[in-house]
């Protein structure tokens, strides 16, 4: 269902990215329609360390969309990601305006991750995709194009 809602662009990495963590599942008539998974990962934000719910493999099979199976799962999603700072995702550009209008905000500022010996790089090709919510204070600096978060590095896609 993950590869048809993605085209055949969901990568063995855009997988491994969404264990470890919690799945939603909706079915229609017994048959999966949809997935999404909130993962724990450590981000910093002015250079304090935070909890995320980091949002993963959100997907809704083509026979399903437009049905509001999409917003289904991000209210389950919600409750998930109120144990956490904040919830975290990389949206693409078809999911980005059902997070909108369910409150996530675009992180205009700069997206870093912090490499396995303990530096820092930016990853400016994501700016713009990175969408949280969550932290009242982060959710306040999301539009400073100067406010940088940071996440660790992982195979495949950092964010």
């Amino acid at each position: 269902m993950l590869d048809d809602a993605f085209d055949g662009d969901f990568t063995d990495d855009d997988w491994d990215h969404a264990l470890g963590g919690v799945h939603v599942l909706a079915e229609v008539d017994g048959v999966l329609v949809g997935h999404a998974a909130v993962v724990p990962r450590r981000v910093w934000f002015d250079g304090d360390e935070r909890s995320c719910g980091y949002v993963e493999a959100v997907a809704v099979a083509a026979s399903a969309r437009r049905r509001g199976v999409g917003v289904t799962l991000m209210r389950e999603i919600a409750d998930l990601l109120a144990s956490y700072d904040l919830g975290a995702l990389a949206a693409t550009d078809a999911g980005a305006p059902l997070y909108a209008g369910m409150g996530w905000t675009t992180w205009a500022g700069e997206l870093s991750v912090r490499v396995t010996d303990g530096s820092i790089r930016g990853t400016p090709d994501d700016r713009g995709a990175v969408m949280v919510i969550g932290d009242a204070h982060l959710l306040s600096r999301a539009a400073d194009d100067t406010a940088v978060l940071v996440v660790d590095d992982r195979p495949g896609d950092p964010w």
